[in-house]
């Protein structure tokens, strides 16, 4: 929250932090989905078929979301779907999350929070850690990791991922794969050198291949491209290396850096997508202390290298003449934190970029904090400013599907938007030694030049322009976590919201977005058997969905949905795990009261749609709905309950 390493306890920004230990809790096999059980953070799938999605904080659609590994920029724009699949669970300390805009220190993108993924330094990784669970869907997912000292000033960590899902189910009887077949290996090495005066220098990398897909069951490789049976067949190469440096001065200056690769190589039926994405992001910071005042100054650079084979890359003149995107940010930000006394803090920040198309942006935020004496009370209020510079092609998945022509209206601007909330968090102790913790916020958040997504107005079509009017996200949420000395603990939270848009005075809600959320993780350890009994759910209350035309059967708003899940664990004194236990007890799968989810799913290429003079789709006998193939309706997992069992170890010394 504040670009420096802080205390919880003392940071004026508020910023929640949940550790290694909270996910295992509920395994999963890439970080996006262990995100589903953070109160107003949820994975968003954005495809029936490829099982892509984004991450959504506060109703924010993913564009919003900055996703930082070890504070650097890495997961962005092309990789933003698919940057989260891969990171190894074992090489994980804690991930940070900051609901809010964090563009004065971090940029575009931070508009709706941002995500700090935290890897573990290697001098506190355990010797040897693995973690191998399988379900009974057959997904087997392998985490690896081990530290390795080379020689007495450095310290290696190295984490390998690898996820296979290769049996094809269709529970819903549509003839497409219900969820999406991957096979993923992912290779994380991290660096950490011991300098004089403790000076911090640390370099990592991680490299990551996927190939997925999903389609009709009798879909193969051969007919990857072709017209005969449908598939989305996405590989996905990307590599990426990033680092810490601390300069030699008696100055407090830091030096990272980070670039990245991203290779992506896909069909959607016939439609061919070739994009490729490279990152550079290089940035100097300095930080004082005199006085009441605690000075953070830096300057930032990033380039982004963009191309793909759409018409988001030629020229305007001429569509078979190619032009790559080449942007460059430069940007120098300050903040100042005072300590007006012991109870009272302020923190003051102002960015400035300069965009080559865009010109000038300024990003200011002020951020007030305070505290009673014993610390058991804090109050935080946040006025921020935030920007993103958009790239339809490299974030939105429906753009990509093929299944809807893309209309862009104008020469699409920077969002900008301002944000308000306020934080109070609450401590109490009780008699018999338990811990209770209250945490309460409320936003807002309002938009200048949203980029808005029209699918209503032409169901053939998905029209993008910037939003003539305002955009606003608001509401409250309410985290509690309760620890008794007896080993039950109960961290329960929920979130109202409200996110819509406003045009020439008519309100229209946002698609794929509830009005409410809830999430809880109940616990029970009993110490002397080493037995943990964890119950984890979620939630989430109607969103408006796309519907195709007037005479759609399909719900146009989704019913209250639950995932609900349940695990035994058994600890041994030798640093092993055994766990298992039972995902989606509820066995809610969103076809539940829909008469299908897929569109015309036994026609995918649209052979026999009859179209009109204006290209609609016409009511005939053979379609009496009037649609066109569309795999667009997605707002829950197609995968229903199903059991896990797994084993964990760790050598520590």
């Amino acid at each position: 929250g504040t670009m420096k390493a802080v205390s919880k306890l003392n940071s004026p920004v508020p910023v929640e932090v949940y550790t290694a230990k909270f996910f295992r809790a509920n395994p999963n096999p890439s970080i996006f989905e262990s995100l589903q059980n953070i109160n107003g953070v949820r994975p968003q799938l954005n495809c029936n078929i490829c099982s892509t999605g984004d991450i959504h904080i506060n109703g924010l659609e993913g564009p919003y979301t900055m996703i930082l590994i070890d504070g650097m920029p890495i997961v962005s724009g092309l990789s933003t779907v698919y940057g989260l699949s891969g990171i190894p669970q074992a090489i994980i300390d804690r991930v940070e999350i900051v609901k809010g805009p964090a563009s004065t220190l971090y940029g575009s993108e931070a508009v709706g929070g941002l995500i700090n993924i935290i890897t573990k330094k290697p001098a506190d990784a355990p010797k040897i850690a693995a973690d191998v669970f399988g379900t009974s869907w057959g997904e087997v997912n392998t985490d690896l990791a081990a530290r390795f000292d080379v020689g007495q000033r450095a310290k290696s960590l190295l984490g390998i991922n690898h996820f296979i899902y290769d049996h094809p189910i269709d529970n819903n009887n549509d003839n497409f794969t219900d969820v999406t077949l991957q096979h993923r290996v992912s290779v994380f090495n991290k660096w950490d050198f011991i300098r004089k005066h403790n000076r911090q220098f640390s370099i990592a990398g991680r490299y990551v291949y996927e190939d997925r897909w999903g389609g009709e069951m009798n879909w193969e490789p051969k007919y990857r491209g072709g017209n005969e049976v449908y598939g989305e067949s996405i590989y996905t190469s990307r590599w990426e290396v990033f680092g810490n440096y601390q300069l030699p001065l008696k100055e407090k200056m830091f030096f990272t850096f980070s670039a990245n690769t991203h290779d992506q190589n896909s069909v959607y039926g016939t439609l061919n997508y070739q994009a490729r994405q490279q990152i550079g992001f290089a940035q100097l910071t300095w930080n004082r202390s005199f006085g009441k005042h605690d000075l953070l100054g830096g300057i930032a650079y990033r380039y982004t290298f963009y191309d793909d084979n759409t018409p988001a890359t030629s020229s305007a003149n001429n569509r078979s003449i190619n032009k790559a995107s080449h942007i460059n940010l430069p940007g120098i930000f300050i903040q100042d934190e005072i300590k007006l006394d012991t109870n009272n803090t302020i923190l003051l920040g102002l960015r400035y970029d300069y965009n080559a198309i865009h010109g000038n942006i300024l990003t200011p935020r002020f951020n007030y904090k305070w505290n009673s004496d014993d610390q058991h009370n804090i109050l935080r209020v946040s006025i921020g400013n935030g920007f993103r510079v958009a790239n339809v092609f490299t974030e939105d998945h429906a753009a990509l599907t093929g299944a809807r022509e893309l209309v862009f209206l104008d020469a699409l601007k920077p969002e900008t938007s301002w944000n308000g909330n306020i934080n109070f968090v609450k401590r109490m102790y009780t008699h018999n030694g338990g811990i209770f913790g209250l945490d309460a916020s409320a936003f807002y958040t309002r938009f200048n030049n949203k980029i808005i997504a029209d699918y209503d107005t032409d169901p053939n079509k998905i029209i993008y322009n910037n939003l003539d009017g305002h955009a606003v996200s608001r509401g409250i949420s309410l985290n509690t976590d309760l620890t008794l000395k007896n080993g039950l603990k109960f961290l329960i939270g929920g979130t109202l919201m409200d996110v819509y848009s406003k045009q020439q005075g008519i309100k229209i809600q946002q698609l794929f977005t509830e009005h409410f959320t809830g999430v809880w993780n109940i616990g029970y350890k009993h110490e002397k058997s080493g037995v943990q009994l964890d119950y984890t759910g979620n939630i989430y209350g109607p969103m408006r969905l796309p519907l195709l035309s007037e005479t759609d059967p399909r719900k146009a708003t989704a019913p209250w949905w639950s995932i609900q899940n349940v695990q035994l664990t058994k600890s041994f004194r030798n640093g092993i795990d055994l766990y298992g236990g039972v995902k989606n007890l509820l066995n809610w799968t969103p076809n539940k009261g829909n008469p299908f989810l897929i569109a015309r799913a036994h026609d995918p290429f649209d052979k026999q749609v009859q179209f009109n003079e204006a290209g609609q789709a016409q009511v005939t006998p053979e379609n009496p709905y009037g649609l066109t193939f569309d795999p667009t309706y997605v707002y829950a997992p197609n995968q229903g309950i199903r059991w896990f069992f797994g084993i964990r170890y760790q050598l520590k010394n």
